[in-house]
């Protein structure tokens, strides 16, 4: 959205994002109303299309952007803090513990097969996303590095890559079977592959 909001504009869409991410989890994304999602933010119709003049689509991209920062923001503290053995098995545990809970849906998965994952705007949510994702797994191989636990040698950027491959095919089974145990094989294949490359600098 080009204009500038006021700081009780920006609350104000905040806190519509926030009901809308509510209700869609809730609702579904196929069947949630904009009354609905109004009726819980606290506002009218016209106040919505103020902040989203796009309507529907600008919202649910807004909403995608919100659940977007909620798969980092749920992998916190240790995410930004992998910089020992014990952090990366309690960040694995964290990343299985956020997707069970969640469940056999994926709020973000409905938001885009509603907005079209190949829109500009959804596939930009989608790269960032990544991109962060990938760049913290490649901060924590790089602490590793620093602490004499990996070599120096190990190509980090490909380690992370495949990580985070091995992340999204185990939730995409877990989505498809309702089951997380190919989750955990890669998070700990993964990490298993990163210990046994640190093991070689004690041989």
């Amino acid at each position: 959205m080009s204009r500038v909001l006021t700081p009780k504009g920006e609350a104000t869409r905040a806190r519509i994002v926030v009901r809308a991410a509510e209700t869609l989890r809730e609702k579904g994304v196929a069947t949630a109303t904009l009354d609905e999602i109004c009726l819980r933010a606290g506002v009218s119709k016209g106040q919505l299309f103020h902040y989203f003049p796009g309507g529907r689509e600008d919202l649910l991209l807004a909403v995608a952007r919100h659940e977007a920062d909620r798969v980092l923001a749920d992998q916190q503290p240790y995410l930004s803090s992998l910089d020992s053995w014990d952090a990366w098995y309690r960040w694995r545990d964290l990343v299985v513990e956020r997707y069970e809970a969640q469940g056999d849906t994926c709020p973000m998965g409905s938001l885009f097969s509603q907005v079209g994952r190949s829109t500009p705007g959804a596939r930009a949510i989608v790269i960032e996303l990544m991109r962060e994702w990938q760049g913290h797994l490649a901060g924590g191989i790089r602490s590793l590095q620093r602490g004499g636990l990996l070599p120096g040698s190990l190509d980090v950027d490909e380690a992370a890559a495949a990580l985070l491959a091995g992340i999204q095919g185990g939730v995409a089974i877990m989505l498809a079977t309702g089951e997380s145990t190919h989750l955990k094989a890669a998070l700990d294949w993964g990490i298993g592959r990163l210990r046994a490359a640190g093991e070689l600098l004690k041989a």
